[in-house]
């Protein structure tokens, strides 16, 4: 049987039969995104970790240096992937993977490759994953989805007006009703889609950076007298989302699924 990519062929209907209609996820979404954002969160985790005076084994970083690690997540390509991949089936895990490319990437820089082994330090595979799906969500919210549900509803409120005065048969129990306009019951649609979209822009996409079980164990073993809850609540949401929200996140971890329940049951 052959496996040409074809609809055919494909995982599910998302990515075959309506593959047209959902290519723009594809950068977000495919396990390409997944790896490109993991690699975005463990590169900010070293920032922040080095922002921190009370962790000397990791100092400040110079510009370059920041530089030079943002350049990682933001010009990751496919090739960057395929690596990560090649890790992988050595390491048989794929955030293990991700750290080990990382190593990799800054080798060459003896100011980068010094920190390098606190690239995941204190973290569970989990707090890199539910960091990286945020940020997945941010931007498929952000910039695909958001947009696309903005376009239909302008179009139907657009419609709404244009067909304001035209006559619509109406029913009620299957019989002929006092009549309305086409414009008017377009009108209905476009303020239900409108509420819909409202609901799922206002989701809180949260997270967690607390360690395996939610309780800083790691962190607190090596710096003790750290406030590291502070620290988690600053990087969970770093760059993220607004201080508000910040301010509400717990010291336990936050299931990125109940997320995705929240943004599922806006229907749209």
């Amino acid at each position: 049987m052959s496996t040409l990519p074809s609809a055919l062929t494909a995982i599910s209907a998302i990515d075959g039969r309506y593959g047209r209609l959902t290519k723009d996820l594809r950068p977000i979404f495919s396990e390409f995104g997944l790896i490109r954002t993991r690699v975005e969160v463990e590169v900010k985790w070293l920032l922040k970790l080095s922002s921190l005076s009370f962790v000397p084994e990791v100092p400040s970083l110079t510009a370059e240096a920041q530089a030079e690690l943002k350049r990682i997540y933001i010009e990751f390509s496919l090739n960057d992937g395929l690596r990560v991949k090649e890790i992988e089936s050595v390491t048989k895990h794929d955030v293990k993977a991700v750290e080990y490319f990382l190593k990799e990437k800054v080798a060459s820089s003896a100011e980068l490759s010094a920190v390098a082994e606190f690239l995941h330090f204190a973290c569970t595979s989990e707090d890199i994953n539910n960091l990286a799906y945020a940020l997945m969500l941010k931007e498929a919210r952000s910039d695909v989805l958001l947009k696309q549900m903005d376009t239909l509803i302008a179009k139907v409120t657009e419609f709404a007006h244009k067909y304001a005065a035209q006559p619509m048969l109406c029913r009620t129990h299957g019989q002929p009703a006092t009549p309305s306009t086409l414009g008017k019951e377009l009108a209905n649609f476009a303020y239900r889609l409108r509420r819909q979209r409202d609901q799922f822009a206002a989701v809180e996409i949260r997270g967690k950076a607390a360690g395996a079980v939610g309780n800083y164990n790691a962190h607190i073993s090596a710096y003790p007298d750290v406030d590291w809850m502070s620290v988690a609540q600053e990087f969970g949401y770093f760059q993220f989302c607004s201080k508000q929200l910040r301010d509400k996140m717990s010291k336990k971890s936050i299931l990125v699924g109940w997320v995705f329940f929240l943004l599922f049951r806006s229907r749209f």
